[in-house]
């Protein structure tokens, strides 16, 4: 029998050795002086208001942290990650600027996953990776780091639990998210393992409807032609289902489909049945939750505008900036390039989805802005931002 593949999934024992240039990537002394002010910066006719959770969550500080281990472990090797490391383009090219190549996504260097070997160092994204492609990896023998969010692991254990058992996962997610691929592939693990992916609360309802009335099977599977596992039959596999969810959706949406399945199953089979044709848990990450949380909060200030900082394909931070859109004007950009001036500024409509550019979106007048920033945002992207808001408006950062 060959050697198994090395394999590391809690770091190489080297944390006191990367804090330095960790915290000069991504750290931000300013952001810290900020947050001991009671997350405010007044200043001459404008106030900012932080957000009392935001940015870096602890996965991501983790899933960095281990990819600059994996950096000073393995001096001259090649080092590869599958995809994105995180959703957030400051970070991914930091890393490319530091040695790591991509296989896939936007940042592919072209490298052949076939021509990877044992000499080669592979991280896996906090995302994780389906479990195709973690036997692919396996086979080629390559060095495995695996930096796979322990929150992302809790709901794969769930998605098993649940194929094991008989019941369809039906998965609160976005079917093309690396997250959820990585989701619904820990079903496919079983025979009778199936799933169907559901973006939204008008998804839901049609699973809902189908359970109650059935209907147009093959309606159904147009339109859900690519979020549902090989060979699915609504009629056979809708009735026992199972809520999981991508850990960075809206909370109140993801209960609310509880309810809305809860509600069709009772209409179906009987409330006395419900148990035994649903089952849920809660697998939204607590940090996707306290960011939500703490933006709810500072929506109950008296705010004019709302900046949100994150990665145009950063699914935690896109609804963060669609919570706050629902009530004043929201502004979701990436980082300080997209503040083109006082008069314009370039950003991701939160409600459309659409790259756009917005005139006077700073407007004169005293002002009071609320800021927040997704989980893949680090503090260094944050304070960048505010320095350039008040370069704006004339102003200069306190000392």
């Amino acid at each position: 029998m060959p050697e198994a593949p090395l394999y590391f999934q809690k770091g190489f024992g080297l944390k006191s050795l990367v804090r330095e240039p960790l915290e000069q990537d991504y750290r931000s002394a300013f952001i810290d002086r900020v947050r001991a002010n009671g997350h405010e910066l007044a200043a001459e006719g404008l106030t900012i208001r932080l957000a009392k959770e935001f940015g870096f969550c602890y996965g991501v500080e983790r899933t960095v942290d281990y990819a600059y281990q994996a950096l000073l472990k393995f001096p001259g090797r090649r080092i590869f990650i599958t995809d994105e490391i995180i959703h957030n383009p400051f970070v991914n090219e930091r890393l490319i600027e530091r040695g790591v190549r991509f296989l896939f996504g936007r940042y592919a260097c072209g490298e052949e996953i076939d021509r990877l070997g044992p000499e080669d160092i592979v991280i896996l994204p906090a995302f994780g990776v389906t479990a195709a492609m973690m036997e692919k990896l396996k086979s080629l023998r390559a060095v495995l780091v695996d930096t796979t969010c322990g929150s992302v692991l809790n709901v794969w254990k769930n998605v098993e639990r649940y194929a094991r058992d008989g019941f369809t996962a039906v998965v609160h997610g976005k079917y093309d998210h690396e997250e959820t691929r990585a989701t619904v592939s820990q079903a496919l693990k079983y025979p009778s393992g199936r799933y169907v992916v559901v973006r939204d609360l008008a998804e839901a309802d049609l699973v809902c409807d189908t359970i109650v009335r059935g209907g147009d099977r093959a309606a159904f599977l147009r339109r859900f032609e690519k979020a549902v596992s090989p060979g699915f039959d609504p009629d056979r596999d809708l009735e026992r289902v199972a809520l999981a969810n991508q850990t960075t959706m809206l909370m109140s949406e993801s209960l609310e489909i509880e309810r809305r399945l809860r509600r069709a199953i009772a209409t179906r089979y009987g409330e006395e049945h419900v148990a035994a044709h649903l089952r849920a848990f809660d697998t939204i990450c607590s940090a996707t939750q306290d960011r939500q949380d703490a933006v709810a909060e500072l929506l109950r200030e008296k705010l004019d505008l709302m900046i949100v900082i994150g990665g145009y394909n950063s699914s935690n931070t896109g609804h963060l900036a669609e919570m706050a859109g629902e009530r004043i004007p929201t502004y979701h950009i990436q980082g300080v390039e997209e503040l083109l001036s006082a008069d314009r500024v370039r950003h991701r409509d939160p409600h459309s989805g659409r790259i756009v550019e917005t005139p006077g979106w700073l407007p004169a007048k005293p002002l009071v802005l609320g800021l927040t920033a997704g989980a893949s945002t680090p503090n260094s992207k944050v304070g960048e931002v505010i320095e350039r808001i008040l370069e704006l408006r004339g102003l200069t950062v306190p000392a």
